[in-house]
């Protein structure tokens, strides 16, 4: 199953240089790495995310890390993936911009 990340183009591209991403302030401050499915990406960019630009979305197979992923419940009980240990470069499969357009993010054809 494909998980996703939303993070500023500027944590990508410091994780790029050392090779392993440790989170963004609030993965930091909570101790794992926030995630989200296709069907919660959307929700997850207007509630953490509006009005923000110079934004990428990261794709990740969550069978690469599944051994530090957990899956917990989070909004209305939905669950959340979590990953407790850094996130490596190279699990990364894709990196997609994520344009602010008409006061919404155009996810454009990162998740169908």
């Amino acid at each position: 199953m494909l998980i996703y990340k939303i993070i500023p183009r500027s944590l990508w591209h410091a994780a790029e240089r050392k090779g392993f991403f440790e989170g963004a302030a609030i993965d930091l401050a909570d101790g794992y790495i926030h995630f989200s499915t296709a069907a919660q990406l959307r929700e997850t960019a207007a509630k953490h995310f509006a009005g923000q630009t110079d934004l990428v979305v990261l794709t990740v197979d969550s069978e690469l890390c599944e051994s530090d992923l957990r899956w917990e419940p989070s909004r209305g009980g939905d669950l959340f993936p979590h990953l407790y240990a850094p996130l490596a470069v190279d699990h990364v499969s894709a990196v997609h911009d994520l344009p602010w357009r008409d006061g919404v993010h155009d996810f454009g054809v990162i998740v169908a």
